[in-house]
């Protein structure tokens, strides 16, 4: 079928399982759904915009009370929403580094982080992971010293997943601040797994700032996302503009230079919006959806030759997983090839996997009921043992 033109339907979620490691935590709710074809013009939330005609100031529909909120959200002092996490990394940049300047990040930090420090001509190095992939207070320390040693002077910026895209593992965020802050490096948590789907107080971790991704992990159109921080930065960061034009003498108000003055214009921060009660609610059943994605974690692990490559216990919803012992052998030998996996797990009404992928690969369960995390489970079970694998348990 399609929607419109050459444009298919798109049901992915409608009509199975669906178990995307980046898409989960960004389906819309039935509120959203509604929202943005009322709102789904461009500048739609613009009809009853009036000075100082800036985004976060518009009464109708409540934008003002969503900015505030966002913050409480996140206990922060101020936040914009920005399109995606990876402006609110471009926006800190632009405010913190100039060219040649030093700026960290860690061996699982995510390209955008790379590309918004490369954008402002900072030189980036990394802070080491461990042998279990994770990234310890002490590795940062270390790190700092090494910089300050090449550079002569401190990093002028530290960005840091609590939990990175390619485990999903959870990393000592509030230790590694409190190192970074020893040496007045201002440090920006990326939320973009977090914010969303589990609580974040950003001021108990010690952030100077807090990103999260709409589209990622709180129920939103892409793309979207939000940039909090604390009375101390929010000047530097939102700062509005000076300039004034030579010919015709024109200002610009409070626009936020930063911000490119309005950042969510209609369907995406309405989406935003609307799911915002849901998010807010959702966040508080974090270990129920810890409990859904150790059951799949485990069924997985009880296929002989399977390997978590995540930490385990898992702390997240998000994992990776090794079955070049497993579902690889049987590619090796099948018709179907590395392709025989995700056709049986389509089968089953289970989409997400890289169809092709038997070797390393990612999922996430959040969002299961506890009846589709079973149901999950025994898929990989079944498809283990129909091909000759041996499962325990």
């Amino acid at each position: 079928m399609k929607c419109a033109g050459s444009i298919d339907v798109r049901d992915i979620d409608e009509s199975g399982i669906n178990i995307d490691p980046i898409q989960v935590g960004g389906r819309l709710t039935a509120d959203a759904m509604k929202a943005i074809i009322a709102y789904g013009d461009g500048y739609s939330v613009c009809d009853q915009c009036r000075k100082p005609f800036r985004l976060d100031y518009i009464k109708t529909p409540p934008v003002d009370v969503f900015h505030r909120d966002l913050a409480r959200f996140v206990n922060m002092d101020i936040a914009r929403v920005v399109p995606g996490a990876r402006r609110g990394f471009q926006a800190v940049a632009d405010a913190f580094i100039t060219p040649g300047d030093p700026v960290l990040i860690t061996a699982l930090s995510h390209y955008t982080e790379v590309l918004a420090v490369e954008g402002r001509g900072g030189i980036i190095r990394e802070i080491p992971k461990t042998g279990q992939n994770l990234i310890t207070a002490d590795a940062a320390a270390g790190k700092i010293e090494e910089v300050t040693r090449e550079f002569g002077r401190a990093p002028a910026l530290l960005f840091l997943d609590h939990f990175d895209y390619q485990y999903g593992n959870c990393h000592d965020v509030g230790g590694i601040i409190r190192v970074a802050h020893q040496y007045d490096i201002p440090v920006l948590y990326n939320g973009a797994y977090t914010v969303g789907i589990m609580e974040v107080d950003g001021k108990a971790l010690g952030a100077d700032f807090v990103v999260g991704s709409g589209h990622k992990s709180m129920a939103a159109p892409a793309p979207s996302g939000l940039l909090a921080t604390t009375g101390e930065w929010a000047g530097k960061v939102f700062r509005t503009t000076t300039a004034k034009t030579d010919v015709t003498g024109r200002t610009f108000g409070i626009k936020e230079v930063s911000m490119m003055g309005c950042t969510l214009m209609g369907v995406t921060l309405i989406g935003m919006m609307a799911s915002f009660p849901h998010v807010r609610s959702r966040v508080k059943r974090w270990e129920r959806e810890l409990s859904n994605g150790q059951k799949v974690v485990d069924a997985l692990l009880s296929v002989g030759g399977t390997i978590v490559r995540s930490e385990y216990p898992r702390k997240h919803t998000l994992s990776r997983v090794d079955t070049t012992g497993s579902f690889d052998r049987v590619a090796q030998n099948h018709k179907k090839r590395g392709f025989f996996f995700s056709s049986a797990l389509k089968e089953r009404g289970i989409t997400g996997v890289i169809p092709g992928a038997t070797k390393v690969w990612k999922f996430n369960t959040y969002g299961m009921t506890d009846s589709q995390a079973e149901y999950l489970a025994s898929a990989f079970r079944e498809i283990a043992g129909e091909n000759g694998l041996p499962v325990t348990g």
